[in-house]
């Protein structure tokens, strides 16, 4: 009997290990596919794409999808200024998407039956993979190993030891994510809600003593980054540079308590250098250049276009048409912020651009200006007043 290929989004961690190897004894061709949204040196990418030849695969991919997240997701995320709750960037559940996206186009590619991921049923990269493979390829069949057998982590490792495959013990304290939008660290203290996350728990452990101010200027075109310091460079460059920048200030660190896919609150862990002075610059840019209204509108569309990514709602049709509002918002979104780096925050201290609707010859806030007289500014004053005077009046 023919083995039914099955293409595995594959980490190279103990479950997607596990995950390898039960499928293939249950009958399957399998294919990893290990999709690179940053975060994986290459000696990593190396380690992983060995580990899977190891545990029997019969096909290994590595896909660098670093471009493809910030065309398809991070810019719309810079775009919207979004930060749930004001503070996390959504890195997990961009790449989530971006991943889900790629898996199934190598599914297609390689004449797949099947889709697998090692996602447990706890939390919500679930619900992600689950929409995006069902959404994108409906006649293909979903595998989820992790989630249908229950199995604990020691039950994994056995499993796998039986079959002569030794997996690393559990290094540290900390279970950490790491991405180019961002990394989520996860530990005892995220249990709960009063616990403090020690500085050593992030990547960029604790923060030096002896930091000096870093003076930094972020350019964007139509809203997208494309220089540092004057130097041209591709987004996706801006990104880890400022990632690199940012991580010994304690830029962009915190931790986030929200709600869950499945309806119960979460405690996280992130570091996000680049994600908090993208976002931080270009609000301050578009300040300059959009008009009031673009402004409050824009906030609602973006905590929405935010709300949909993280709740793996992202191939609702919904999405594109918040992201075609936020691409045509972007048009005069040029120009240069000027921040400067301190220990755990940054300041920013100027903005310009071609399209800035500050005009110091036309009219200065508080000041004398061209545009209008005095006796025309009293007769503004009083009509806009009418109606909360009649209706003050009325209440009386």
């Amino acid at each position: 009997m023919s083995k039914k290929p099955v293409v595995l989004a594959f980490s190279g961690g103990l479950d997607t290990a596990f995950c390898t190897v039960y499928l293939r004894e249950q009958g399957h061709d399998v294919t990893t596919v290990t999709v690179d949204t940053g975060g994986f040196p290459a000696e990593q990418l190396a380690r992983i794409e060995a580990l899977s030849k190891q545990l029997g695969a019969v096909a290994h991919q590595t896909v660098d999808a670093r471009a493809t997240l910030f065309q398809g997701y991070l810019r719309h995320l810079i775009a919207g200024n979004v930060l749930r709750g004001q503070l996390y960037p959504l890195s997990v559940s961009a790449e989530r998407a971006c991943q889900a996206v790629e898996v199934v186009r190598v599914a297609r590619e390689r004449g797949a039956q099947a889709l697998a991921h090692g996602s447990t049923g706890a939390g919500n990269d679930q619900v992600r993979f689950d929409v995006a493979f069902r959404s994108l390829a409906p006649e293909l069949q979903l595998i989820t190993p992790i989630r249908e057998l229950s199995l604990s982590r020691q039950q994994e490792l056995n499993f796998l030891a039986e079959r002569g495959v030794h997996m690393p013990p559990k290094l540290g304290s900390y279970s950490v994510n790491e991405g180019m939008w961002g990394t989520s660290v996860g530990g005892r203290e995220t249990l709960d809600s009063w616990s403090t996350l020690p500085e050593a728990a992030f990547p960029g452990g604790e923060i030096p003593g002896d930091l000096k101010p870093r003076p930094l200027v972020i350019a964007f075109d139509k809203g997208v980054p494309v220089a540092l310091d004057g130097q041209s460079l591709s987004p996706v460059q801006v990104v880890e540079a400022l990632n690199a920048l940012g991580k010994p200030y304690g830029i962009g660190r915190g931790v986030h308590l929200g709600d869950t896919i499945l309806g119960i609150k979460g405690r996280v862990g992130f570091e996000a250098p680049a994600a908090h002075l993208l976002i931080t610059a270009h609000r301050e840019l578009e300040k300059l250049v959009l008009s009031g209204k673009q402004l409050f509108w824009k906030e609602s569309m973006g905590n929405l276009y935010g709300s949909l990514l993280h709740e793996g709602h992202f191939f609702d049709p919904l999405v594109k048409d918040l992201e075609a509002f936020l691409a045509s918002s972007q048009e005069r979104v040029t120009g240069e912020v000027k921040l400067v780096l301190h220990p755990r925050t940054m300041v920013v201290e100027g903005v310009r651009s071609p399209y800035s609707l500050m005009d110091a010859k036309v009219a200065t806030y508080g000041e004398a200006n061209v545009l209008w007289t005095g006796a025309e500014a009293a007769g503004f004053a009083k009509l806009y007043g009418v109606a909360q005077m009649l209706s003050h009046k009325a209440a009386k």
